[in-house]
């Protein structure tokens, strides 16, 4: 398993911006597919985002598409959740995850290797 701390979390307004981060503790960072998901209050966790080992493939769950960006440095071992033009209904606690290893991109939870402990992003309007 990869050891994953995220930060960046808090509260702004409507239509600010967020940048979360997500450091992993692994040599091989490469070989993990990196992503990102959201639970709200009393629901499951849902995806959010996803980014191939290389960065080369990318994925978004619809309501964020144009809105957050993911990208990796994979000499920091850190993946990104650049969050733009932030709504209310994008409050939730977010986490960070990691496939298993050169596995495929996590979608979904049963597809996710190592989970982060979660940031809180709340969104006033």
């Amino acid at each position: 398993q990869v050891q994953l701390v995220e930060s960046g979390g808090g509260l702004v307004q409507a239509g600010d911006s967020l940048r979360l981060s997500c450091a992993a503790s692994t040599r091989t960072f490469s070989s993990y597919a990196m992503g990102w998901f959201r639970q709200f209050p009393g629901k499951e966790r849902e995806f959010v985002a996803t980014i191939s080992g290389f960065g080369i493939r990318t994925y978004y769950e619809d309501s964020v598409k144009g809105r957050f960006t993911i990208s990796r440095d994979n000499a920091k071992n850190t993946v990104y959740l650049q969050m733009n033009n932030l709504k209310p209904e994008d409050t939730a606690v977010y986490y960070c995850a990691a496939s298993r290893q050169n596995d495929k991109m996590p979608t979904s939870p049963p597809t996710v290797g190592s989970w982060g402990q979660g940031t809180q992003v709340t969104v006033s309007s």
